[in-house]
């Protein structure tokens, strides 16, 4: 099976979290619980969370490597203990793929593996800006879901461009460098 049993209700779990992350930012009532702002806030963050995520994967799977979709629950705690502290800014990891085999594949073929998520999170971006050019006639709501939509695919791609240890960026750079220096 490419997706297995686990890695859905990992997904799940993810999404719920981000949601309930960043619902207020989307939050059109003044007191309890805003489930139009959850449900806002999951269809806009998933899709570039979950698709970013499956990128390393089925890429990862391609190159014949073992390869598993992961929610960071720790991280998501921090997350939400952040977002009800209501710190201004927050920074977690949402999901990660844990990879088996790495360190047995070519560096140019890890660099393509790192590359795919934030890649995606670039074709996003520029499907929901190409929608926004096109499009004249968007209802508010379909507005404010692709402006968002492509804001936030940027962010993910520069922000995990950047050749940082750990981050996708520093890995898609190592492995050019390591290819190149061969």
């Amino acid at each position: 099976m490419i997706i297995s049993a686990k890695e859905i209700a990992d997904m799940i779990v993810m999404t719920a979290a981000v949601g309930f992350i960043f619902k207020d930012f989307f939050k059109t009532k003044k007191y309890g619980f805003d489930w139009n702002a959850f449900k806002f806030s999951c269809l806009i963050t998933a899709p570039a969370l979950i698709f970013h995520e499956l990128a390393h994967k089925f890429f990862a799977l391609y190159y014949g490597l073992q390869a598993t979709f992961h929610a960071a629950y720790i991280w998501l705690g921090i997350g939400i203990v952040l977002r009800l502290a209501r710190f201004p800014f927050i920074f977690f990891v949402p999901a990660y793929v844990g990879i088996s085999g790495a360190t047995k594949i070519p560096p140019m073929q890890m660099s393509l593996i790192a590359a795919a998520g934030p890649l995606t999170n670039l074709a996003l971006f520029l499907i929901a800006w190409g929608i926004l050019k096109k499009k004249r006639n968007l209802s508010r709501k379909t507005m404010l879901f692709l402006v968002i939509t492509k804001q936030l695919n940027l962010f993910l791609f520069i922000f995990n461009m950047l050749p940082i240890p750990f981050f996708d960026g520093h890995k898609v750079f190592s492995g050019l460098i390591q290819a190149l220096a061969h």
